[in-house]
């Protein structure tokens, strides 16, 4: 079975940093490309940041450009979301998923959708 399991989620204040983990299994990291995914109550969910499966290509969505980075490191078959100089329009349900190529899995073509953790940042 297919498993993206998102992890490192908190409270944080505005500006700070905060890296959420996303550990996956039941495929290959030269098979999909990973993303990170948002969504507040009411919203739609947001893509925010993807990598391709060789972790040479990476998409991110304006919103969070310059401040989030993503990263791989396939011999863990992990993926990382490194959040820094964080805002409380950032507070979010977080969702990593898996696609087939990096900019259609941010532009929403997902495979396999993972459970989220929630980041709250409080001003």
């Amino acid at each position: 079975d297919v498993q993206l399991q998102a992890s490192g989620g908190g409270l944080v204040h505005t500006g700070h940093s905060l890296r959420l983990s996303c550990s996956f299994s039941g495929f290959t990291s030269d098979d999909y490309a990973i993303g990170w995914f948002r969504q507040v109550p009411g919203k739609e969910r947001e893509p925010i940041a993807c990598i391709s499966s060789s972790g040479e290509s990476t998409h991110y969505s304006d919103s969070v450009k310059g401040r989030f980075t993503i990263s791989s490191d396939n011999a863990k078959s992990t993926v990382y979301l490194q959040m820094n100089s964080l805002k409380s329009e950032d507070t979010a349900n977080y969702y990593c998923v898996a696609g087939r190529r990096v900019v259609a899995t941010c532009l929403g073509l997902v495979d396999f959708w993972g459970q989220g953790t929630q980041v709250t940042v409080s001003s």
